[in-house]
């Protein structure tokens, strides 16, 4: 490993990095002014980005990419093969049956995309049928990304939904199965997903506004102008996101309405599709709550009286909240995460001091019976529920994986209480689970709290500073980092790196209190606890000062932004994926689509002075300071409605223009796609070997 302190200078013949033009846009905001130079980088026209001087800037700044990686550029394609060479090239699907067929997926040798299939549940290999082929949908786009594809109540029909451009407005087509063709229905601009009504001739779907927010729920006739749908539900607040859902029994299509902290569903019969809506209960600010069905009752997972949740039960017939009966009361250290009701027993998705733990509750006539826990051999690992379309059932298909263990299917015999294994993830270039250690410290933060680790690394790797160590987090919604496998890691333990995940808070591992005590006026915590980590990480051998790499995405590149602005030291290297880093700016524009659903994640600093200062204090863009930081590796996407590309361009512009060191800073801006980076299953993995050729690099293992 190279000297911390060295610094990672561009190739010699490289061009020279571009440099932003320098545009003062100043406004007033309680009393503060903000001076923004780079503010010109965002297109009025947007989400139409057609400036020239934007444009040319994006892409000269993708031409220095290119050139710094140049030289890199065997490395990379290495990396490519490795990371190839670990997918299998033609992988199934476990099938599940559905009614009577048996549906699964399959990637075609060579194939970008899946192919779904289907045959009858008696029947052979001859009478498998193609229902959606999307490598001939995908043909010559640069981008598609699949939705949903649901099949209707009687079986001949395919709705579908795809995006061909990264902007995540979807377009639901049908397919009569039978032909093989597509109808002409064709509904533009919705989110995606789809609910077949029971007699299988009209759909549900949400319509998003100009503001990419989804807001109504429409019913859609087979054959009839899209134009003419039945408007079933619109959300009048502009802080709420509207989104669809199908019961397990599939007798009802769920309505919900919510923002981060609260929330709000309406039932409608699939077979009553104009039926008024059922409100199970009104929202009430920062109670959430969801609903399964099974026979006269609906089961109910809410926080209206513990943090972490708890379940009651009501009757269909009069869902309301004085009705709800409690079944299990919430606890302090058991998360009840997600409920699903089949026809005689619940699965409750629960997470014991941040480990996650499947239970089934057996139910008659709303009571409950009896419970069973689902046993795992690890200690640490990621467990839930897999794909199960069916209510009636006495087995379910259950997913598992660990930080050290492939993914992994098992049905679940309900009676027997058996796990059977029916599928683990094949790694054709080989892996031997027994060459690597999978371990979870606790780090003591510089508050008291107690923030778990999840670490793998080879068997022989030497806590004494002299290896790599990367270190991942991100801390925010209250979605936890499960410690799951993945093939890509394995380049870097291989290599001799140590992997961690940092579960700070914001993120739920520890319950629903862990993620009230990041965000807000508490977001700092988050940042601490990262920094926090990386600190006792080096006390325990796992890396020297100055040693250790780091990466988030999105929310996380949040994190990033901050850890390179405070603790510039710690870090050898940082790469920031869509990162969120002008969050103040971001905050104070109710425009942009996820502004309002955002407020009570981050606050709200247009009416709340306290919010305004606190964002400003943190907020990675406004605090770049004049001081040496870290190697830097910024993503982007041209079309990304979440974190728009303006972000991470005007950050890269302001770090460039600021920071006092030689170190390289880079910004690539995927140009034809989202928030998520280039479709296909090989084309997102040539992004990730660059990513770890910069990481290398960093540490002169190149």
């Amino acid at each position: 490993m190279t000297d911390p302190k060295a610094p990672i200078l561009p190739p010699p013949a490289s061009p020279m990095p571009p440099v932003a033009d320098r545009q003062v846009d100043e406004r007033e905001v309680h009393g503060t002014v903000l001076t923004d130079l780079y503010a010109w980088l965002r297109d009025p026209g947007y989400p139409n980005v057609t400036d020239t001087a934007i444009l040319d800037y994006l892409k000269d700044e993708n031409a220095y990419f290119d050139a710094v990686m140049k030289p890199q550029q065997p490395l990379i394609d290495t990396l490519f093969e490795e990371l190839k060479g670990r997918i299998k090239d033609d992988d199934s699907s476990v099938p599940v049956k559905d009614g009577d067929y048996v549906y699964w997926r399959r990637f075609e040798p060579g194939a970008q995309y899946r192919t779904w299939l289907r045959r009858p549940v008696n029947g052979s290999a001859d009478e498998e049928q193609i229902i959606l082929d999307e490598p001939k949908l995908a043909e010559g786009l640069d981008y598609f990304r699949l939705r949903s594809a649901v099949v209707s109540p009687d079986a001949g029909l395919l709705a579908w939904a795809s995006d061909t451009d990264g902007s995540e407005r979807f377009t639901i087509r049908v397919n009569v199965l039978a032909r093989g063709d597509q109808m002409p229905d064709e509904i533009p601009n919705t989110s995606g997903g789809v609910v077949w009504t029971a007699a299988g001739d009209r759909f549900f779907y949400v319509e998003l506004s100009e503001q990419l927010r989804p807001f109504r729920v429409k019913l859609h006739k087979l054959g009839e102008d899209p134009a003419e749908d039945a408007v079933i539900y619109e959300e009048q607040d502009n802080a709420y996101f509207v989104g669809i859902g199908e019961s397990q029994s599939r007798k009802f299509v769920e309505i919900g309405a919510g923002d981060h902290v609260t929330s709000e569903i309406r039932l409608i019969p699939t077979d009553d599709p104009f039926a008024e809506p059922l409100l199970i209960a009104p929202r009430d600010p920062g109670v959430e709550y969801d609903v399964a069905h099974a026979g006269d009752y609906l089961f109910i997972r809410t926080n209206d009286t513990h943090k972490n949740s708890r379940l009651a039960r009501a009757p269909v017939s009069a869902p309301g909240r004085d009705n709800w009966v409690e079944l299990e009361p919430g606890g302090d250290h058991r998360y009840l995460r997600g409920v699903e009701a089949f026809k005689d027993f619940l699965v409750l998705s629960e997470r014991i001091e941040g480990i996650d733990r499947l239970r089934l509750l057996f139910h008659k006539d709303g009571e409950i019976t009896g419970d069973h826990v689902i046993a795992f051999d690890e200690d640490v690992y990621t467990a839930g529920l897999g794909e199960n379309p069916e209510f009636d059932v006495s087995t379910i298909q259950v997913g598992y994986t660990s930080m050290v263990t492939p993914s992994t299917v098992y049905d679940f015999d309900v009676g027997a209480k058996t796990l059977t294994e029916r599928k683990v993830q094949e790694i054709p270039s080989g892996y031997d689970k027994s060459a690597f250690v999978t371990e979870r410290v606790t780090v003591t933060a510089r508050d008291g709290a107690k923030v778990p680790v999840s670490i793998v690394h080879g068997k022989d790797f030497k806590r004494d500073g002299s290896q790599p160590l990367h270190l991942y987090g991100y801390g925010a919604y209250g979605l936890g980092m499960p410690p799951a496998f993945s093939t890509s890691r394995l380049s870097l333990l291989q290599r001799g790196f140590a992997f961690a995940i940092a579960h700070i808070r914001g993120g739920d591992e520890l319950g629903y209190g862990w993620y009230e005590a990041g965000k807000l006026m508490d977001r700092k915590n988050t940042f601490n606890d990262f920094i926090d980590c990386a600190r006792a990480l080096e006390d325990l051998g796992y890396a020297a000062p100055g040693g250790i790499s780091i990466s988030g995405g999105s929310a996380g590149g949040t994190l990033m932004g901050v850890a390179v602005n405070e603790a510039p030291e710690l870090w050898r290297a940082a790469v920031a994926h869509v990162p969120f880093v002008d969050v103040m700016n971001t905050m104070l524009d109710d425009t942009l689509p996820l502004t309002p659903i955002e407020w009570p994640e981050w606050g709200n600093p247009i009416t709340d002075k306290a919010a305004f200062e606190y964002i400003l204090d943190y907020s990675p863009y406004e605090n770049v300071t004049p001081q040496p930081y870290p190697p830097i590796l910024i993503t982007a996407g041209l079309s990304d409605p979440r974190v728009t590309y303006w972000e991470p361009a005007k950050w890269a512009a302001k770090l460039r223009a600021t920071k006092t060191d030689g170190n390289v800073l880079m910004l690539k801006t995927n140009m034809g796609a989202g928030h998520g980076g280039k479709s296909g299953r090989y084309e997102s993995l040539h992004e990730t070997a660059e990513e770890y050729a910069f990481l290398l690099m960093a540490f002169g293992l190149v």
